[in-house]
């Protein structure tokens, strides 16, 4: 029988009190493992992932006409990816004109319709054939055909101006825009021919915007 003196404490631990420090210790330690994994810390960007798998940089050229070819290749990779950027849409490549989701409404309203506005070319390039005709017949009626199309054309822009009004006004009701230079900026890009369009159209022709 082990006596235990008065005001004297055990200095052995339970067992109980040991395994608690021990799955404290375990606990502890599978965060460190984690953490030394990779885990518990922020996703890297997408730029800093790519420049990891390229492995190291290149080494620096050593002429001068090494130095300049590289450069340029520099530079035209940096131009066709302003380009592929602006094609798509993307605003951090975009002219300040073609930048905003107002501007990008007004892109929408007008290519979703068929606009008069895109045979302008055609049709100014078969009355510029027919002023040059011997024929004082042909040149009347290619003066007659432009004429006619202009009408068409100024009745087109008015209902498409319409049209960007009031989509801009029930899809952006409480901002302030210069309508006059949204209506323009749609009715220039009218003018054009669908493929030609620059940003690239996003909508199929008939679409809901």
């Amino acid at each position: 029988m082990k006596l235990r003196l008065p005001g004297r404490r055990d200095s052995t631990p339970t067992t109980d009190a040991a395994s608690d420090a021990t799955s404290g210790d375990g606990d502890e330690l599978t965060a460190q493992l984690l953490k030394a994994g990779g885990k518990g810390r922020p996703t890297p960007k997408r730029a800093e992932a790519q420049g990891r798998r390229q492995g190291p940089p290149p080494p620096p050229p050593t002429t001068r006409k090494e130095a300049y070819k590289r450069m340029r290749e520099q530079q035209a990779a940096r131009r066709a990816e302003t380009r592929q950027g602006a094609a798509r849409g993307d605003d951090a490549y975009l002219p300040a004109r073609d930048r905003g989701p107002v501007r990008k409404l007004v892109r929408d309203v007008v290519d979703s319709r068929r606009n008069v506005g895109s045979l302008f070319l055609a049709v100014a390039a078969v009355a510029l054939i027919g002023t040059f005709a011997p024929s004082l017949a042909v040149k009347t009626y290619s003066s007659f055909v432009l004429f006619g199309f202009f009408l068409v054309l100024i009745v087109d822009s008015v209902v498409l101006g319409r049209k960007i009004k009031s989509s801009v006004a029930a899809r952006f009701p409480d901002s302030d825009h210069k309508m006059k230079g949204l209506v323009w900026y749609g009715i220039s890009r009218s003018t054009m021919i669908r493929r030609w369009r620059f940003p690239k159209p996003e909508v199929p022709l008939g679409a809901q915007v």
